[in-house]
């Protein structure tokens, strides 16, 4: 244990420079020591939770902070997050969908901008930031991304944000999806006395988060370093957990049929109509 909570430091370390809150990461890593699988979103939200708190207190006293860029998002966002926390997932369909979630995060993060090409544009409306936030939501609930992994780079791509201020608002962004997507997940669970097990992750990316966030407010980071390096890292975890999570599985097991919605299996939904 001690040794996944140096790799989380390490990796909240990294991302909490740039405003990002490492779960796609930590669900990655969780994911490869064959975690329970129902366990892995709600670890992933929990760290997430820790290190865009941090991120969020260490930006905002930076200055780096823009509430008209951020809010929209989060009004998609927040109740989405509580409906993918609520959702559940049979074990191939959540590797399949963590699986594309992981290998969108990476293209997204390869293909973002650099610092010094950024050209503000035009913005979208209200409904279309509510829209995208519901979107990314939806993802964080049901995967354990925060979310702001994706909102980033397309804030800076479409120019919709400073550098600096799009890292301190995705990680207020996460942390809003985190809590959210986390009362879902709590929802499902009988006892939390297993997260006692996984205490030392928490310290871990607590101190990295500290000290990534601190180092990443005071304008001393290579920004798109960091990013084109998460975003290698994060191609190379998404393929090998497609070759080894999803490819070996019967696809049938994939059906959507099977997926539960608020502890209730639309199989048997489909069922009662066909009786009736």
């Amino acid at each position: 244990m001690m040794g996944l909570a140096s790799a989380f430091f390490a990796i909240a370390l990294l991302y909490s420079s740039v405003g990002f809150g490492g779960g796609s990461s930590y669900i990655a890593l969780l994911s490869v020591l064959n975690t329970p699988y129902q366990l892995i979103p709600l670890l992933g939200l929990l760290c997430n939770t820790i290190v865009s708190g941090i991120g969020v207190y260490h930006f905002t006293r930076a200055g780096h902070y823009c509430p008209r860029l951020i809010w929209p998002f989060l009004l998609g966002s927040a109740p989405c997050a509580l409906l993918g926390g609520l959702t559940r997932l049979t074990e191939p369909m959540f590797f399949l969908v963590l699986s594309v979630s992981l290998f969108s995060v990476s293209v997204s993060l390869l293909c973002s901008p650099s610092q010094k090409r950024h050209i503000f544009k035009h913005e979208p409306g209200f409904l279309g930031k509510v829209l995208i936030g519901s979107v990314l939501g939806i993802l964080a609930g049901l995967t354990g991304i925060g979310g702001g992994i994706f909102l980033s780079p397309l804030l800076l791509s479409l120019g919709w944000g400073r550098p600096k201020e799009v890292a301190g608002s995705a990680a207020l962004f996460i942390l809003f999806n985190s809590v959210f997507g986390l009362v879902g997940h709590f929802a499902k669970i009988d006892s939390l006395g297993i997260l006692i097990t996984y205490s030392p992750l928490f310290i871990g990316v607590g101190v990295g988060g500290f000290i990534g966030s601190f180092w990443g407010a005071s304008d001393r980071v290579q920004q798109n370093f960091v990013t084109r390096w998460t975003g290698f890292l994060t191609l190379m975890i998404a393929c090998w957990l497609f070759y080894k999570q999803v490819l070996p599985r019967n696809l049938e097991k994939l059906s959507w049929s099977k997926t539960e919605f608020f502890h209730v299996e639309f199989s048997e939904i489909s069922k009662t109509n066909h009786a009736s």
